[in-house]
């Protein structure tokens, strides 16, 4: 009885792996089923051990990612209204002014310059907030050209640092 447990605990994880999967007919009749067969504590522990060094090496890189992925969203949507501005201005010959905000891109105005040649079905579905919640800031003019769109960040407050940092359609590409 003894060596028979010697010889179980001496198979490898490999051999148990490949009785799971290739099941020998020629099995030994002092071998148990291997529904009765276990795995020992140090092959269990070699299991965790890995696993715990993957969430390592993975969990701390994807934890960070969403910020940084709300980021790049809202860049993507300043560029979108961005170019529902320059159509707005190719049918109209002037952007909405700050009265009428983003919304003269979904809604004819009916304040300040009406448009003439406002497209039906506007130039967008729908003026998206930014990916906190917050409206985006329309202004036009602006100081620093024809017009300025900006996200406040995740603190939702003019300026800030870090994911907290404003985002205008002026400083895109930079970080």
């Amino acid at each position: 009885m003894r060596t028979a447990m010697m010889k179980r605990r001496s198979i490898s994880i490999f051999q148990r792996f490949k009785a799971f999967f290739v099941p020998s007919l020629n099995r030994p009749a002092s071998d148990p089923p291997f529904s009765e067969r276990g795995f020992t504590f140090i092959e269990i522990m070699v299991v965790v051990a890995i696993l715990a060094i993957l969430a390592a090496l993975i969990v701390p890189k994807i934890a960070g990612r969403s910020d940084e992925a709300r980021r790049t969203a809202a860049k993507v949507q300043i560029r979108n209204i961005e170019g529902a501005l320059q159509l707005y201005k190719l049918d109209n010959s002037v952007y909405p002014a700050t009265e009428q905000g983003l919304k003269a891109l979904v809604e004819k105005p009916s304040v300040g310059t009406v448009p003439k040649n406002w497209k039906p079905g506007g130039y967008l579905s729908k003026v998206p907030n930014d990916p906190w919640g917050t409206p985006y800031k329309y202004l036009s003019p602006s100081q620093r050209g024809d017009f300025e769109i900006v996200s406040f960040g995740g603190d939702s407050e003019p300026g800030g640092e870090g994911k907290n940092a404003d985002i205008t359609n002026w400083d895109l590409d930079k970080d």
